[in-house]
């Protein structure tokens, strides 16, 4: 059965921006017969509001987008991340650090690399186990090594000087096919470098915690902001790396705000109005491309009109 999702953040209320993902996410899984899920992630929580999950909830029944089963939080499924951390460490596949952001500018520095605005800051390795690990240095992190890590010992039945040596990553150049943005192709490790699983703070971080939800909450279709994209290939291959189904991926339109950057809780964009529930509705379709259906009544007929329109636009 197909299963979609929508995750946010309780940073604050809903505004436009993420009402044009939620109403995506409702109108794919409807149009394809499937369940719609909504999940709280909150394992940031120094960001999160107290009550803005409520908020949110509100929000969305106030516009008609009620989950086939009740919310899960993130807060509280530890344990499933840590299943997934312990996993990924006994296979060689993650490794605990001890690199400030400090320490990775210099060493970028070093390297002549300057990073780009809004862009990632790769990770060169430093505590990489071939590379002796923290070195003493106390661990304030994992991450996830992406690039070829070799074994100490010999591969069984094979005689080689010196001994030969076999690779346990999975091939870091991720491409996969988004519904809207066509193939995507990006290369994780040079890109990005290995990234964050568990945060300095203790605090999991997003990656891993989005891919193991997913998968325990049988996500066959992901659709979110078009922001997200960039995610996408660290998501798959952590999914490889755990074994993991990948689901099918659309990543919606920007709303933007007037200077042109992303609206979002950020920039101070401001809580949906609610006043006319339609009104606002129509708003985000439009933004998805379906027509306003200006002669529907009410929230629930404009719903039923667009779960056909989106299913043609998106089969």
């Amino acid at each position: 059965m197909t299963t979609g999702r929508f995750a946010p953040s309780p940073t604050g209320p809903l505004h436009d921006g993420s009402l044009v993902a939620a109403l995506a996410s409702w109108l794919d899984a409807r149009a394809h017969g499937g369940r719609w899920l909504v999940r709280v992630e909150d394992v940031d929580t120094p960001r999160c509001v107290p009550g803005a999950d409520d908020a949110i909830l509100r929000q969305l029944a106030t516009c008609g987008l009620v989950p086939n089963a009740p919310p899960v939080w993130q807060s509280c499924r530890a344990a499933l991340y840590q299943q997934a951390l312990d996993r990924l460490a006994a296979a060689g596949r993650a490794y605990p650090c001890a690199c400030s952001r400090k320490d990775i500018e210099a060493a970028q520095a070093e390297r002549g690399l300057v990073r780009a605005r809004g862009r990632e800051r790769p990770y060169p390795g430093t505590c990489r186990p071939e590379r002796g690990g923290p070195a003493g240095r106390p661990a304030r992190a994992w991450r996830l090594h992406t690039g070829i890590l070799e074994q100490k010992q010999p591969i069984a039945g094979v005689e080689s000087t010196p001994p030969a040596t076999q690779s346990i990553a999975d091939d870091t150049v991720i491409t996969w096919t988004d519904r809207r943005l066509g193939v995507q192709r990006q290369d994780v490790a040079s890109s990005v470098g290995d990234f964050i699983l568990k945060r300095a703070d203790g605090l999991w971080a997003y990656q891993l915690a989005v891919v193991v939800d997913d998968a325990a909450q049988g996500i066959t279709h992901v659709v979110r902001g078009e922001d997200l994209a960039d995610n996408t290939p660290r998501q798959i291959l952590l999914q490889r790396a755990l074994g993991l189904p990948t689901p099918r991926y659309l990543h919606t339109p920007l709303v933007r705000a007037a200077d042109g950057e992303k609206l979002s809780k950020q920039n101070g964009a401001q809580a949906l109005d609610l006043t006319d529930p339609a009104a606002t509705l129509r708003q985000a379709a439009t933004r998805l491309g379906l027509a306003p259906e200006p002669d529907a009544r009410g929230v629930p007929e404009l719903l039923a009109r667009w779960v056909p329109a989106w299913r043609a636009l998106h089969p």
